[in-house]
């Protein structure tokens, strides 16, 4: 675990190798921060590749040794712990092939929080259909990594300045959202988040908003009934437990600024329901955060674009504010829990 005096250990995953991923580590090598605290996960020769596609001297990478992969070093760079792709990767073309190299990243990634050799990790943008396509059911990073933590219950979060959004439903379709909605699934998804915001975010008693999933919040049944069946009676339960629950609310006006002001986290139903709002107030500054594990995980809040890589285009910001919300994360929780 982090100790008082040094920056927390940080792992980070460097994503699709055919899109921005490997563009932004390279970034981060240029960036002339002192990065010591990361470890990146990628293939060497992907690196020195892809810095040479965009003409960028970074120089020889630190590789690390997979048996103390966290140890302290003087280099200000980020170190390199190697995972080897499975095939040579073009720049914007996804290959199912390399599919074990993702998961492979995600899988030494999640092992060395779980050992605490790092003391959070930050996954880069990865394309899901390169998995599923190569035969593994993959539905996102949140999913697995849960699975990953003794299947425990994931809840995503996004945040920029001013806003945070988690969400009950997350990478399924529109139509089957309804019935994904029990009572049972809002209530640890409501408890979950209330407890993170205390814990892991330092608030004492969080202001929780959470949407409706019907327009204007089914309209006393009139537009919908898991209002008056499901939201409201586990609304008013979590209330008795002295949490500070507004809602439901119309999923319309609930983002306005004057609630924005008064709330630290929405909760929205299903996921385009409340991150469009997000996505356009803080795109580039915002942060994916997987609540309910015994793991700190943040990511980017963006894809894979692969229109962009090795263009010279593609902009590390989210990646970095990951990292930074990765650090303030864990300093919070050896706070808390010192």
């Amino acid at each position: 675990m982090n100790t008082s005096n040094r920056k927390p250990r940080i792992i980070v995953t460097s994503g699709e190798p055919a899109g921005i991923g490997p563009d932004l580590i390279v970034q981060l090598f240029q960036s002339g921060l002192n990065l010591s605290h990361l470890t990146v996960l990628i293939d060497p020769g992907l690196l020195l590749q892809r810095a040479k596609q965009l003409g960028a001297d970074i120089g020889q990478p630190l590789i690390l040794d997979k048996q103390s992969p966290a140890s302290d070093r003087q280099d200000t760079r980020p170190g390199i712990l190697p995972v080897h792709l499975n095939t040579e990767t073009v720049t914007g073309m996804l290959n199912t092939v390399n599919a074990p190299y993702l998961l492979e990243m995600l899988d030494s990634a999640v092992a060395g929080c779980l050992s605490g050799d790092f003391d959070a990790m930050v996954t880069g943008p990865i394309q899901k259909s390169v998995i599923n396509d190569a035969g593994v059911k993959f539905s996102g990073h949140t999913e697995y990594i849960a699975q990953q933590c003794d299947n425990a219950f994931p809840v995503m979060l996004l945040a920029c300045p001013g806003l945070r959004v988690a969400l009950v439903t997350t990478h399924i379709p529109l139509g089957a959202v309804p019935a994904a909605i029990t009572k049972e699934r809002l209530h640890q998804v409501i408890t979950t988040v209330e407890k993170e915001m205390r814990e892991r975010f330092g608030i004492a008693q969080p202001r929780i908003v959470i949407c409706g999933l019907n327009p204007h919040a089914g309209e006393d049944g009139h537009l919908g009934s898991e209002e008056q069946t499901v939201i409201n009676p586990v609304i008013a339960e979590l209330k008795t437990q002295g949490m500070d629950l507004v809602g439901p609310l119309p999923a319309d006006t609930a983002f306005r600024p004057d609630l924005r002001d008064s709330t630290d986290v929405f909760i929205a139903m299903y996921h385009d329901q409340g991150l469009p709002v997000l996505k356009t107030i803080g795109f580039g500054e915002a942060v994916n955060i997987t609540l309910g594990l015994p793991i700190i995980r943040t990511s980017v809040d963006h894809g894979t674009a692969l229109t962009l890589a090795g263009t010279g285009k593609a902009k590390c910001d989210s990646l970095l504010a990951a990292i930074e919300m990765a650090e303030a994360l864990a300093t919070t929780q050896e706070h808390n829990y010192s």
